[in-house]
């Protein structure tokens, strides 16, 4: 059923019937409305209509009413419409009309002594401007405001003092003129705030394209971050439309603020508001007191008003604007006025007044009748009506609505508080940060494999993933304490995330940009330009650019005893066991040293060989050489032999416990200089571009970077750069390769490697960290931080930390030779060289104590028994020949004989055949 047309209907008939049935009426009032303002028309002629009906206030009386539109931006014709009501013998004039005329009206009420009720009208439902009538002290003002003045000045710095912002920016659309907040602006310019100002164009779709085409990807991220903080000032369509093209294009997050401030905000548009917005949401707007008693709502004292206006469930009522309530509390206030001068018969009858001739003379019960106006006052839909000294209605009302921090559709509205010029605000509006308390919410979190920050613990066919890991546990720590829930994916690209050339970002970073996920979390730093486009927590980790390489591995060697010599070594001191028995055997050749009686030993090559080798080797033996060239010949050759053996022992000591092999490569510099082993990071990736920012700044002072970004970007990063981290470790691991990536990440990979193939260099100062990525924004980036940091505090991170990366680990992360750090014990391995040598000989003795078995054995079967007989007579006869020069010496007696045989271990029976008698 269609209301508006019915209500204009009846309107019409009631006015028609009125002036032909009381044409007589001494009740005539005239009213001036803005052409687009039907409904006011409307609601006056259902004002009129309600009270003509009540016989209680004007009694026999009627009131008739002459109307007229009137361009509001034309105050020529506005005057020219006034006039010639005036013609018609109006006791009031009733305007609702723009500034652009009431001042105009204002002039001519004033000089025809005729009331004038202003009712301040926007167009399209904009904010009000100040109109700023001239108010007079004199008698001679005749105009009244029924409308309160314009408090939203005071009512946007109270609430923004509240909330304590310092940056933020106004949006204002086309129809409102800027001029009506100067002094708010004035204020917070001396309180320092930083406030930018916006125009909303009537395109908003348009501005919105352009703003994305014109601006690079850094001022667009700055221009989001603005964005936090926004007050709305504009009606309530196009707040609606503004809301929903930057939500959709992703210029808000959920953690901004918006403020709209507008009188013209009935119950619909708020809820429209709040559902299309994200974030939270204050809406500032004039309220009215409703009657608690749902049966007394269209009672106001004696007078009944319409159902169509009272009922909020009516769709006008629901529709109606502020100015059209107060259209008809005016035309109830006039009627009580009328009412109180009938009673008072202080009537003064209005003729038709010309306002074009000179000499035309003003209303004489003007001032009477404003009087009674001005002293009266009525109880409406808009409350108390009624005017003060200034002429000026004071009562008005701001009602403060708002929604909690979020992005869900629909989520309630509550009120916080009212504000009136009287005691101003009531009511608390503290900018409260989300709190400990986000039971309920559940987080999309995307991220990339990194052991140990994010690893697979459990993948099961049909259902989901499972993950561990330092950055897992970080976030399980989070979730326990804050009560979120959260749901993880890995980023399709497996990249944490680089600008492409279009502007835009891929990997896990990407998807915060596009607002697929919430956190993003795994092995990820803090960098400049990821926070141009992301917010990041605290760091909960400190970084470090670290390179992972191929431990030395400790080969074995057979011969490890003859390690500490070299071959050459070797060599010299065979040949010099060789030559010094050469020597001693032609010295004592030459000088045929003069053997002491009983001596064993022949002055042969072989036993002089032997001799000299057995020395060597500090196995003593008899010194047969009394020359004087031959024991000074030994006596070098034992210091020889000394020094030798001593050094010997020495290094093979050392060499048995820990190989000699050592990397050159034990810094970043180390790894700069050299070319032997090339080495590389994964490509594009934050490291990447580290290295390369620091290789390319001409002011840089250590050439450390220039050097290896020249080896980084040999064949534009493709030869020694990898896509992956987890290939950079094989590399290295199977190959000649240095692989440049975080600290942390290599660490864990060289204390967890069965082989404990790897050690780690790097970087001691930390010059970034790791930190959760959230959208920009994001309202979760304070509470994380400051969690985390309850987590450092405490202690926690730490326990965390010795988790993954255990102080006492199986294998040394910064040895380059392959050993571990339980000890040095000798192992067979080491000694094996020494029991084949001891085996080579044992098996060399043996064959050649057989060959000489089976030598002696076929010599002796050649020799006879007769020749045998005769050779052993011939020894027994040379054998006391070579006895005999000792006689002489015997003669010194039995005893020194005795104590010299003795010494020389000589026996009478085996040396001389028989029995030593006494001379």
């Amino acid at each position: 059923m269609e209301v508006f047309p019915l209500l204009l209907v009846l309107s019409v008939w009631w006015s028609r019937t009125w002036d032909s049935a009381n044409a007589d009426s001494i009740i005539h009032i005239g009213a001036i409305f803005d052409e687009s303002a039907k409904k006011d028309d409307e609601v006056f002629r259902t004002a009129v209509g309600d009270l003509n009906q009540n016989e209680e206030i004007l009694q026999t009386e009627k009131i008739t009413f002459s109307v007229t539109f009137v361009d509001g931006n034309n105050p020529f014709q506005a005057v020219q419409e006034a006039c010639e009501l005036m013609n018609q013998g109006i006791l009031a004039l009733v305007s609702s009309i723009g500034c652009t005329s009431a001042g105009s009206l204002q002039s001519l009420a004033d000089a025809m002594h005729i009331p004038h009720l202003f009712i301040q009208r926007s167009t399209a439902g904009t904010p009000r401007s100040g109109c700023g009538l001239t108010r007079s002290n004199r008698n001679d003002d005749y105009t009244l405001s029924v409308r309160p003045p314009v408090y939203l000045n005071e009512v946007i710095l109270r609430v923004v003092t509240e909330y304590a912002w310092q940056k933020f920016i106004i949006f204002y659309d086309s129809e409102y003129d800027i001029r009506g907040i100067q002094e708010f602006l004035d204020k917070v310019s001396q309180q320092g705030m930083d406030v930018a100002l916006q125009k909303v164009e009537n395109n908003i779709n348009k501005m919105i394209t352009t703003l994305f085409d014109t601006m690079r990807i850094e001022e667009l991220n700055r221009y989001r971050d603005t964005l936090r903080r926004a007050i709305l000032v504009m009606n309530p369509a196009t707040a609606k439309s503004f809301i929903t093209e930057v939500v959709e294009t992703n210029l808000v997050a959920f953690d901004c603020h918006w403020i709209i401030i507008n009188e013209e905000i009935n119950d619909v548009d708020v809820q429209e508001l709040v559902r299309r917005s994200i974030g939270r949401l204050t809406i500032i707007r004039q309220t009215f007191p409703v009657p608690q008693n749902i049966s007394q709502r269209c009672f106001r004292g004696n007078h009944r008003i319409s159902s169509t206006l009272c009922d909020p469930k009516d769709p006008f009522a629901q529709n109606m604007e502020i100015s059209n309530l107060y259209i008809y509390d005016t035309v109830l206030l006039l009627a009580n006025a009328f009412h109180k001068k009938l009673e008072d018969r202080k009537w003064h009858s209005m003729a038709s007044l010309s306002c074009i001739r000179k000499n035309s003379k003003p209303w004489q019960g003007g001032r009477s009748m404003l009087e009674t106006i001005k002293k009266g006052g009525v109880s409406g839909l808009t409350g108390e009506l009624e005017f003060g000294e200034n002429g000026g209605n004071p009562n008005v009302h701001f009602e403060i609505l708002g929604t909690n921090y979020g992005e869900e559709l629909g989520r309630g509205v509550r009120k916080l508080g009212c504000w009136n010029p009287v005691t101003g605000l009531n009511g608390s509006l503290t900018d409260k940060k989300l709190e400990n308390n986000m039971r309920g919410v559940v987080l999309r979190v995307v991220t990339v494999l990194e052991e140990p920050f994010v690893m697979v613990s459990e993948n099961v066919l049909g259902k989901p993933k499972k993950y561990q890991g330092f950055s897992i546990d970080v976030l399980d720590a989070l979730s326990n304490y804050l009560g979120f829930n959260y749901e993880i994916y890995v980023a399709p690209d497996h990249k944490y995330g680089s600008p492409q050339e279009d502007g835009t970002w891929n990997g896990l970073v990407g998807e915060l940009v596009f607002k697929r996920a919430d956190i993003g979390i795994s092995a990820l730093t803090i960098t400049p330009d990821r926070e141009n486009v992301v917010d990041f927590t605290t760091r909960y980790m400190d970084y470090s650019v670290g390179v992972l390489l191929r431990r030395a591995e400790k080969t074995v060697d057979m011969f490890a005893c003859l390690a500490p010599f070299d071959l050459s070594l070797w060599a010299c001191i065979a040949g010099t066991v060789l030559l010094v028995g050469l020597l001693v055997y032609l010295l004592n050749w030459l000088n045929p040293p003069r053997l002491q009686m009983g001596s064993m030993t022949s002055t042969t090559l072989y036993n002089s060989m032997w001799f000299v080798y057995g020395s060597f080797v500090q196995q003593g033996g008899e010194v047969p050489y009394t020359t004087l060239a031959t024991r000074m010949m030994m006596g070098a050759w034992w210091l020889f032999a000394l020094i030798v053996i001593s050094s010997y022992t020495a290094n093979l000591a050392a060499f048995l416990t820990i190989t000699r092999i050592e990397s050159s490569i034990q810094s970043l510099q180390d790894l700069s200089k050299q070319t032997d082993i090339p080495y590389g990071t994964v490509l594009d990736s934050a490291v990447y571009e580290h290295v390369r920012m620091k290789g390319m700044n001409p002011f840089e002072r250590d050439s450390m970077y220039s050097q290896m970004w020249r080896m980084i970007n040999r064949s534009n990063g493709s030869e020694n750069n990898v896509l992956e981290s987890q290939a950079g470790i094989q590399k290295v691991k199977f190959g000649n390769y240095a692989f440049v990536w975080d600290a942390a990440v290599l660490e864990y990979v060289a204390i967890n490697d069965p082989d404990c193939s790897f050690y780690t260099i790097g970087n001691t100062v930390a010059d970034r960290g790791y930190g959760i990525a959230l959208q920009h924004g994001s309202p979760y980036r304070d509470v994380f931080s400051q969690r985390i940091l309850e987590l450092q505090q405490n202690g926690d991170m730490d326990i965390l930390k010795h988790k993954w990366w255990p102080k006492n680990g199986q294998c040394d992360l910064y040895s380059s030779v392959d050993t571990k750090q339980k000890g040095g014990a000798l192992d067979i391995k080491s000694f094996a060289g020494v029991f084949c040598i001891l085996a080579a000989g044992i098996v060399l003795s043996c064959f050649i104590a057989m060959l000489e078995t089976w030598w002696n054995k076929r010599k002796g079967s050649r020799v006879p028994s007769k020749e045998a007989s005769s050779l052993q007579n011939e020894t027994t006869t040379s054998e006391r020949k070579n006895a005999w020069p000792l006689r002489p010496c015997l003669k010194l007696g039995t005893k020194t004989w005795r104590s010299q045989a003795s010494s020389h271990g000589l026996h009478q029976s085996s040396q001389l055949g028989g029995p030593l008698d006494d001379p």
